[in-house]
């Protein structure tokens, strides 16, 4: 990607917010950046999603970046960033905070037994997940995941698994999911409904209580490198022929390595084929477009060009200069 002149120019000028080293007079990158994905069951409840942004807004150091909601999901996906202190325990940390504060006024707005959708989910907060940009490392945010889940598990009493760098053993993030059941649809037809269904969870939470409670269920939170999500619209109802291509894609199933795929319905006449592009530096969106077009026309079905539900690393650190928190 291709940066404008006025572009490179604040990414220098952030890159030149830099102390003095007092042991050797060397110059040290001061401010680095993380970002946090956060994936909220809802997306028409506009009360709720006006509460959870004000909430976010209380903390101006950690901008909400982007925000990509989907109705027929019911789901909508949140990007900060901010600013991440070498140490996590060094200073307040503004990623933290903001983001604690949304997951907070989710609680309060939102009652997963109500709540339904084409996407699966575990919780009113279904997954946040911790990425390092720009000179952080992959300990730092796993650092601030892990005090996040403390927080979640401990003061507002909800289930909180953790995964990736944020985990002891680097536990993925769909091995949680299966233990806990979220591909399997709650409903008839191709719907989700409300979370976790038994009050006691096959799979031990690493904060918080044991039980769930039916109207805020389990959150899952997770520290890795940069995972782009990437969606190809297939237009048929067929599911099982959907299904099928899905599993070939990924790589659980013989297909493209590193990328994770599912078939969801999105309307009445088209299944997308959602995807994690674990490792995108490897395998990109152009590579599973082309794949999914393949497969596709062995099925006899047409389909459509696919999207990414985020915007890339460079867009997202250009967004978070352009918003004035470089100061």
């Amino acid at each position: 990607m291709f940066w404008l002149r006025e572009e490179c120019e604040l990414v220098n000028c952030f890159l030149g917010c830099a102390s003095t080293d007092k042991q050797g007079g060397e110059k040290m990158l001061k401010s680095m950046l993380g970002c946090c994905k956060v994936y909220i069951s809802e997306s028409r409840n506009r009360a709720a999603l006006e509460a959870i942004e004000r909430a976010a807004k209380l903390f101006s150091e950690a901008p909400i970046v982007n925000k990509f909601e989907d109705e027929t999901y019911n789901r909508v996906g949140y990007t900060l960033v901010s600013k991440l202190a070498p140490k996590p325990s060094e200073d307040p940390c503004p990623l933290r905070m903001a983001v604690l504060a949304m997951v907070k006024a989710a609680f309060e707005t939102i009652d997963l037994e109500m709540h339904c959708g084409s996407h699966p989910r575990l919780g009113v907060v279904d997954h946040i997940c911790f990425h390092p940009l720009l000179g952080a490392s992959l300990d730092q945010v796993a650092g601030v995941a892990n005090s996040l889940g403390a927080d979640v598990g401990s003061n507002l009493q909800v289930p909180t698994f953790l995964y990736g760098a944020a985990h002891e053993e680097g536990r993925t993030l769909d091995s949680i999911r299966r233990e806990l059941g979220y591909f399997r649809p709650t409903s008839s037809g191709e719907q989700w409904v409300g979370g976790p269904k038994s009050e006691y969870l096959a799979l031990k939470p690493d904060k918080g209580p044991p039980q769930v409670t039916q109207g805020k269920g389990v959150i899952v939170i997770g520290a890795t490198r940069w995972v782009d999500n990437y969606n190809v619209p297939v237009f048929s109802t067929d599911i099982a022929a959907v299904r099928r291509i899905a599993k070939q894609v990924s790589g659980r199933g013989g297909g493209l390595p590193s990328v994770q795929a599912m078939a969801l319905a999105h309307g009445e006449c088209v299944i997308e084929v959602a995807c994690n592009l674990l490792e995108p530096e490897k395998v990109g969106g152009d590579r599973v477009q082309l794949e999914v077009e393949r497969l596709s026309e062995e099925e006899g079905i047409r389909v459509g060009k696919g999207y990414f539900t985020d915007f890339s690393q460079e867009k997202l650190i250009e967004s978070y200069l352009l918003s004035g928190c470089c100061v």
